[in-house]
């Protein structure tokens, strides 16, 4: 059965119906339309996101199976809890989103490139200002080590990239986050699409529709307005 492939309307925030994403490639539901801020939240409101490189349309994506990991399912092993147990390392949130996402944009470990092009940066950077994004941060005394970003409405956090300069710190990173979201009640992660590493730490995979029943859950879980606000977080 042939695909169509779905162009989004410039007057309209509408996106297509997920389970219209391609096959192949795995989840490519639409092409097009921009990056402001209203068409981010909306994808995000329905488990989309923006995935692309220069040169490229605006690709919108809907995979299945989806990567998520369920925060009390997380993987830590001794090592790991060791190398926590010294205390090398001290988490913060939301003290430097442009540096976090600088940094994911230029990671050293992404030799095919990135996508985190600079409209990308842009977009990402004016959804933060208006709360929609956030970073965790990962310092050894005063020099930023690691780090993620993501984005979060409601209960629903979307993790989009992570960086390490040092060992284990995108690992701290990530504990850190899972710590915080837990203290809310939030069963899950959206990690998008599976990776070694995230299947390290115990991400999985599910279908999109089992996903989207987690995800409109997750949505509808109200947060405290204080919740994202800077301040060093417990790992």
């Amino acid at each position: 059965m042939s695909q169509t492939i779905h162009y989004l309307d410039s007057e309209s925030l509408a996106f297509p119906p997920t389970h219209l994403a391609l096959s192949d490639p795995n989840g490519l539901l639409a092409l097009g339309g921009d990056l402001t801020p209203r068409r981010l939240v909306a994808a995000y409101q329905h488990g989309i996101f923006p995935w692309y490189n220069t040169g490229e349309p605006i690709m919108w994506w809907s995979p299945s199976p989806r990567a998520i990991i369920l925060l009390d399912k997380i993987k830590i092993n001794r090592t790991l809890a060791k190398f926590i147990r010294k205390k090398l390392y001290h988490v913060t949130l939301n003290q430097n989103f442009d540096h976090v996402l600088a940094c994911c944009a230029d990671a050293p470990f992404r030799n095919e490139g990135t996508w985190i092009i600079e409209e990308m940066k842009l977009a990402y950077m004016r959804l933060h200002e208006l709360g929609f994004a956030h970073s965790i941060e990962v310092w050894q005394d005063d020099e930023l080590v690691g780090g993620l970003y993501g984005v979060a409405i409601n209960g629903y956090f979307s993790g989009e990239s992570m960086f390490y300069k040092k060992n284990n710190a995108s690992k701290v990173a990530l504990i850190g986050l899972t710590n915080l979201l837990k203290t809310l009640g939030i069963s899950f992660i959206d990690c998008q699409i599976l990776n070694p590493f995230l299947q390290d730490m115990g991400c999985i995979e599910i279908p999109r529709k089992n996903f989207l029943q987690l995800q409109q859950a997750a949505i509808t879980k109200i947060v405290p307005n204080n919740f994202w606000q800077p301040r060093s977080l417990a790992v």
